[in-house]
């Protein structure tokens, strides 16, 4: 019994340093993942800072250009807004039967 209870043990500690190996495993995988994500996530900050820096640089450059390009975009977007307001069937004029029925 004695001798079954120590095999036991000897067991129990294998096992104990194999999770503890793998757990030092996964910790430096998910380092590696965080780091990875980090510098992907710190490159593509710098890519939008430099494109908007552009965007910034062309406005104050173009004001005018900028100005005509918002104002055609204000009116395709009336056009298109007509065009989805001709399409869809009106609703019923419910106001107009309760009241005059």
């Amino acid at each position: 019994m004695k001798k079954q209870i120590a095999e036991l043990r000897r067991e129990v500690s294998r096992l104990n340093r194999a999770l503890s190996e793998q757990a030092e495993e996964a910790v430096e995988t998910a380092h590696g993942w965080y780091d990875s994500a980090a510098d992907r996530a710190s490159r593509a900050a710098k890519q939008l800072r430099s494109q908007a820096q552009s965007v910034s640089e062309t406005v104050q450059q173009n004001p005018g250009t900028i100005s005509t390009a918002a104002m055609l975009g204000g009116f395709v977007g009336v056009l298109i807004g007509l065009t989805i307001a001709r399409s869809v069937e009106p609703q019923p004029n419910w106001f107009h039967r309760r009241w005059h029925d």
